[in-house]
């Protein structure tokens, strides 16, 4: 009676707000004010339980690929799509996708996770399976330094039941993936219990430099792989990375795929996904007597289904503007920033930074003095926007990178933008809240998909 209840309270606000243009996740505000256990109820009854997603970067995207992933295989699945990812954001899905009874039509909850806000959700719903990507020098003026984020993600590995997943190559993700299996083992021989199941995605040494962690940024050998040592093999391996094609090394097989995804960090996400979903099939349902079949996969099978799924928004987001594309890459660290000026050539494709400092984006944007922004001194920046345009302007002119003009205005910059660019690939490197307010006007001008 209570989930009904609840149910039917939530759906009613939701009603209300959208009439009146309010937030989509105000539903999930009220009930948790008034119904703190309609989430652990509602998800408890999923037979395949609830996959944790967090870290710093990489959430959004890897989340959709792990759900079409484990759908291509035939499970149904409940996740934020929106990519709001405080527990409120995921109560105000589950009434929205759930029926008038508080039911969901679904067999697993593959859920993107707030660092932060993960706390309050792991109180209730402790997750069965966790992916745990990275953990860069972003919003450090939320968590005060990299080491308190590491704390918070390794909260969410003590209260996940069955299986983790960890970046091999982020010390302090593969850190919390030691600690956990060590601690595991220590219970199984106390209790005669089962063993968490820790597994981890990686890159091969030759990729290594591509692809730098935090620590390569204050290092002397910032991301060199000679010498590097030899590891043992991750579940997930990325061994080699093309235009739009990638191989994986899966239990020692070879399998080369082309990939829809665009960007480098797309491609190392893709490991992670492909270890999550293989660990999840493993482990089958909790329930058998209440789960459909259980899925089965071989490692070509999922890399073919990876082949298809095009980037989450904003994330590589390919839209079309006056019949030319126009390219969106949210960018948020120095890793990131890096990444996707070297995943695309700057030549030939106009070229926009929008830089915003709100809340979601971080506050402090001096992580911009740590990106080499020289692969942009030939072709230059057309706009320069966003609350730290002027910061970005000045960033840009010590690497010696011509900008057309500033405007701190982002619809005013897009137009700008659009006039003088006519007839050439666009793309925008632009932060979290900057896309979406991006994304907005663009709505107005062309086809963009509203969530994903």
């Amino acid at each position: 009676m209570r989930d009904v209840l609840s149910a039917v309270v939530g759906k009613t606000v939701r009603q209300i707000a959208r009439l009146r243009g309010g937030g989509s996740a105000l539903p999930g505000l009220v009930i948790e004010k008034i119904d703190p256990g309609f989430l652990g109820r509602v998800l408890g009854k999923l037979p395949y339980g609830v996959v944790a997603i967090s870290g710093t970067n990489g959430k959004t995207t890897t989340t959709k690929m792990v759900v079409e992933l484990l759908e291509a295989r035939g499970l149904r699945v409940f996740t934020n799509r929106t990519g709001s990812n405080f527990s409120r954001g995921v109560v105000a899905a589950a009434i929205q996708e759930g029926d008038v009874r508080g039911r969901l039509d679904a067999d697993i909850a593959v859920l993107e996770l707030d660092e932060a806000h993960a706390m309050y959700f792991i109180d209730r719903v402790p997750p069965r399976f966790t992916l745990l990507l990275n953990v860069l020098r972003d919003q450090l003026d939320r968590f005060g330094e990299i080491d308190t984020t590491a704390k918070l993600l390794e909260r969410i590995a003590d209260a996940t039941t069955e299986g983790l997943v960890v970046n091999r190559e982020d010390r302090l993700v593969a850190a919390i993936g030691r600690r956990t299996r060590a601690r595991a083992g220590v219970a199984t021989e106390l209790s005669g219990g089962a063993s968490i199941d820790v597994r981890e995605f990686g890159l091969s040494n030759d990729l290594l430099a591509t692809f730098p962690s935090d620590d390569d940024f204050h290092t002397t050998a910032a991301g060199s792989a000679e010498g590097a040592e030899v590891r043992e093999a991750a579940d997930v391996t990325l061994l080699e990375v093309g235009d739009h094609e990638a191989l994986f090394s899966i239990d020692g097989e070879q399998l080369r795929t082309t990939l829809r995804l665009e960007g480098l960090y797309n491609t190392f996400n893709a490991a992670s996904a492909l270890a999550l979903v293989r660990q999840i099939i493993d482990a089958g349902p909790l329930d058998s007597a209440a789960a459909p079949p259980a899925p089965t996969a071989t490692s070509a099978e999922l890399v073919t289904a990876l082949a298809e799924i095009r980037p989450a928004f904003g994330r590589g987001e390919q839209l079309e503007l006056d019949g030319q594309p126009l390219e969106l890459v949210l960018v948020k660290n120095p890793a990131g920033f890096r990444l996707g000026l070297a995943s695309f050539e700057a030549a030939g494709v106009a070229a926009m930074i929008a830089i915003n400092d709100q809340y979601a984006d971080g506050r402090d944007m001096s992580w911009l003095w740590d990106v080499d922004f020289t692969s942009l001194s030939a072709a230059g920046v057309d706009t320069v926007s966003g609350t730290r345009a002027w910061d970005m302007a000045l960033r840009l002119e010590h690497d010696d990178v011509p900008v057309a003009r500033v405007d701190e205005d982002l619809r005013e910059a897009l137009a700008a933008f659009r006039a003088n660019t006519t007839g050439r690939p666009r793309r925008i490197y632009c932060t979290y809240t900057a896309m979406l307010e991006l994304r907005r006007a663009l709505a107005e001008l062309t086809d963009v998909e509203d969530v994903w």
